[in-house]
């Protein structure tokens, strides 16, 4: 795509009325557009009143104008923003009066693109901007507002500067090897490489973080019929959601409710209590429970503290972090409790809820995270993984054949790898991909 081809305008503001609606230009003719709508123009950065008209000369409505020329704007171009009535008639209007005067509609995440292009901000930071938007608690928000600024692209351009540092040096002693460098020997290279493995695990842990405060937390509650599963879903959300009856079996779908802990947007599953059974809604309900819990971020496996224990069922995912949820306490006699992975509550009466609201924050790694929190995404999450195969393999090769041939080989896949995240390296189809699950305006 040419940023600079044409001029394109959208309406920058929700769907819907409200007090203010924002129209926005963005390319070489936008000036031009809005002296055609608005008249004389204001200075840059000064928000002017004017009368908007449309193509024949008849007025819409008077608002303000604000002038942003590049390439010191948002986009880098020359950006224009007329701000309105919140009237979806009105803003219809003046984007018709924008189209007439030689504009077009702009394309999902067009601005946010041009941004990119036109090197006013990387691809992480990009697609911050669309997590800020969708940012749905204060600590996503925060952790977006970190991206756009630069934390994460920084760190990921830090980690990438290092490690084709260290492969240049590499190459270095291979082209000449008559030269005092015996890299094996001293243990430099392996040392180094190592310290730039432990940055890069950090690195995947924050942005894993990061991607649970995006895309929101999911949590499957699993167990045994009567384990107390839906009285654990109302007491976390706070309302009667599930039917709570004594009859084992009650609960045949998967039922599910969002809720906030520390900051962070959590939605919880309950499911079909996990037994063999003939009932054949019933035994779908248990399919679907069980295919919920391999979809989690995290599984509760509920078990009634009043009875002796029963053995976990098979096929409970290995891959997926799980904490034991010992409830009733209160029929049992029990204090409220907390040890690692496990818990001893009460859902009718709330006591322990508290500790298990402690133990999930730690056990995905959010409890330390503070200030250092920024947003991410699965595709960074997957590019971190890859740059971190790519060095375990480097390090295994050296280690085994003394191959630094193959260490600087994979030292430059893994600063590619981390390319891809801020967009130093890219191909068209995933920036496609990634804009157009924008918004329109942005």
């Amino acid at each position: 795509m040419n940023a600079k081809a044409d001029t394109i305008c959208a309406i920058a503001t929700p769907p819907g009325r409200g007090g203010v609606g924002v129209i926005r230009l963005s390319g070489p003719d936008s000036l031009s557009i809005a002296e055609r709508i608005s008249g004389s123009l204001p200075p840059a950065r000064t928000a002017s009143l004017r009368a908007f008209r449309d193509d024949a000369g008849r007025e819409i409505d008077r608002g303000l104008v604000l002038l942003f020329p590049g390439p010191a704007s948002f986009t880098g171009e020359d950006v224009v923003e007329f701000q309105a009535h919140g009237s979806p008639v009105v803003l219809e209007l003046l984007t018709a009066a924008c189209l007439a005067a030689g504009a077009r509609r702009a394309g999902p995440g067009e601005f946010s693109q041009r941004a990119f292009l036109n090197e006013r901000m990387d691809l992480a930071q990009a697609e911050a901007v669309a997590d800020l938007i969708a940012a749905n608690t204060e600590k996503a928000a925060r952790a977006a507002q970190r991206s756009l600024e630069g934390e994460f692209s920084r760190r990921v351009d830090g980690l990438a500067q290092a490690l084709t540092e260290l492969r240049v040096w590499i190459e270095a002693a291979l082209d000449f090897p008559d030269e005092d460098v015996d890299f094996l020997a001293d243990g430099d290279v392996l040392s180094r490489v190592e310290a730039l493995r432990g940055q890069l695990a950090e690195l995947l842990h924050r942005a894993d973080g990061g991607r649970l405060l995006n895309d929101g937390i999911h949590i499957a509650i699993i167990g045994p019929p009567n384990a107390g599963k839906s009285s654990l879903l109302n007491a976390l959300s706070r309302r009667d959601s599930a039917i709570v009856t004594e009859t084992p079996g009650t609960t045949r779908d998967v039922l599910r409710e969002t809720i906030s802990i520390a900051g962070l947007s959590i939605t919880l599953s309950d499911t079909a209590g996990l037994r063999e059974t003939r009932d054949h809604i019933e035994a779908e309900g248990v399919r679907r429970a069980r295919r919920e819990m391999r979809s989690a971020d995290l599984v509760f496996w509920v078990i009634d503290a009043s009875v002796p224990e029963p053995l976990p069922p098979p096929g409970l995912p290995t891959d997926v972090p799980l904490i034991r949820i010992h409830n009733k306490i209160d029929l049992a006699g029990h204090p409220a409790k907390s040890e690692q992975r496990s818990v001893w509550l009460s859902a009718a009466t709330g006591d322990g809820l508290d500790l298990l609201e402690q133990l999930v924050i730690a056990e995905l790694g959010l409890a330390d995270s503070g200030d250092s929190e920024f947003s991410a995404r699965q595709r960074h999450v997957d590019q971190l993984q890859c740059a971190l195969d790519r060095v375990d393999h480097g390090v295994a090769e050296l280690t085994a054949s003394g191959s630094g041939e193959l260490l600087a080989e994979d030292l430059r896949e893994a600063a590619e790898a981390l390319g891809e995240i801020t967009g130093r390296i890219s191909a068209d189809e995933l920036l496609g991909r990634i804009f157009s699950s924008f918004c329109i305006g942005k």
